[in-house]
């Protein structure tokens, strides 16, 4: 069932829309919490209400309209309108139900409903706070699709649910770490069933997921994945083995428990294996990333030491036309030479000079050390990183050969008493 809701003011609208006589039949279906008993009445005195607060969208508005092949009852539309109720927090609003039948463009007469809530609290006289309601509109019409076994437009399949063989390297370990929540599990399951008219369909679906559909040692239908943990169909869709078959035919053309599992995890390899391949090719694009940046490092290390080069250069030329205009020539220097003044200047010229040298080793020095830490961090950093691709690498290693040698031992048929004694063939218990 689609579920199209929105916020809105604009009451008298609302209700000349809901009583239109254009619907081939209007049914006023439920008035709860109002004074008035009439749609016009009762969203009247949500907008009286509404003036006593701040809140323009005094309304929230719901569209319900089944799939155009099923026959839904009046209390499968009840139903969704109170699931929806709950789901938005709206259970204690005063509310309004509308029916109406129109012919489609098909020529069939079908039937869809209207809900409408007053979002005013009267308790409180504040607006009840509606968020994420698209998302969680999304996830009642998915829930009623699984709950009364109709096909689930493919808009409705849960993005979580992506196909397992373009996984990541992230959601690789992060599965890794954790265990799938059974409640996931389940509902993964329900929309595979739901979405799927046929075996071969519902084994591509699962195929999606990672899962081998299989024969189980029963004969019923059961799931496989990477691990070799069984899935009993019928437990964790929800439906009984009968009309599993009755959905699917017999199972005997399927591949047994042990295939199944080699499959999985054959499967699960070959993604490893690609992601193992993206890693080494992210190596040697790190490579050459840090080899660029030590080699633009060098080059303003270069640049940098010829251009104090330069200043300094120029200082000392400035400095030394300093200190060689304090030694006065002539009689004035020769009297200089008499009273020891020239004397005094030229260990004042030593003095300034092995000052200035010092000064520009102690330049070039610190330049030099700069670009020496650096190189040290950038190295640092290149180390760092080239041992946390070799572990993830490592990881993705032994983690191939687990699934390879997984695979190996099912196809072969050795194992098979171990096998018998670890595995549940019916899988784990849902949480219902």
């Amino acid at each position: 069932m689609i579920l199209h809701g929105n916020q809105r003011g604009g009451s008298k609208n609302l209700a000349l829309h809901l009583m239109k006589d254009e619907n081939e039949h209007v049914e006023v279906h439920d008035v709860r919490g109002f004074i008035s008993r009439d749609v016009m009445g009762a969203l009247t005195e949500s907008y009286a209400l509404s003036r006593a607060t701040k809140c323009r969208q005094h309304l929230y508005s719901l569209s319900l309209n089944p799939p155009k092949d099923k026959d839904v009852t009046d209390e499968d539309f009840i139903e969704a309108v109170e699931l929806a109720e709950q789901r938005l927090g709206l259970s204690k609003q005063p509310r309004i139900i509308v029916f109406h039948e129109k012919y489609g463009s098909d020529g069939e007469l079908r039937k869809h409903a209207h809900a409408v809530w007053s979002r005013i609290d009267t308790s409180r006289m504040k607006a009840v706070q509606l968020s994420y309601t698209k998302r969680k509109l999304q996830d009642v019409s998915r829930e009623l699709y699984i709950r009364h076994g109709w096909r689930m437009p493919h808009g409705f399949i849960n993005k979580h649910y992506r196909d397992p063989k373009n996984f990541s390297l992230a959601e690789w370990q992060q599965a890794k770490r954790q265990d799938k929540d059974p409640k996931v599990l389940k509902a993964m399951f329900q929309e595979r069933w739901s979405t799927s008219d046929s075996l071969s369909g519902f084994g591509h679906a699962l195929e999606e997921q990672g899962f081998i559909l299989a024969k189980g040692d029963r004969r019923g239908f059961v799931a496989v994945d990477y691990k070799g943990e069984v899935y009993s169909i019928s437990r964790w869709v929800g439906v009984k083995a009968k009309a599993v078959r009755e959905k699917l035919g017999e199972p005997d053309n399927l591949p047994t428990v042990e295939n199944a599992h080699a499959k999985a995890a054959t499967m699960t390899a070959y993604r490893l294996k690609e992601l193992r391949d993206v890693q080494n090719q992210k190596v040697e694009r790190f490579k050459a990333v840090f080899a660029k940046r030590r080699a633009v490092l060098a080059a303003k290390k270069a640049q940098e030491q010829e251009r104090l080069k330069i200043l300094q250069r120029q200082r000392q030329a400035r400095e030394d036309a300093h200190r060689r205009a304090r030694i006065r020539r002539g009689l004035i220097g020769f009297l200089d030479r008499l009273t020891g003044r020239r004397r005094q200047m030229e260990l004042l010229n030593a003095q300034e000079l092995n000052e200035a040298l010092k000064r520009d080793v102690s330049e070039r020095r610190v330049v030099s050390e700069t670009y020496e830490q650096q190189d040290q961090n950038l190295t640092a950093q290149d180390r760092d990183k080239q041992q946390a691709i070799q572990a993830t690498n490592n990881d993705l290693r032994r983690d191939i050969k687990w699934l390879e040698r997984s695979s190996d031992l099912d196809q072969s048929g050795r194992d098979d008493d171990k096998n018998q004694q670890t595995r549940n063939r019916d899988g784990p218990e849902p949480e219902m």
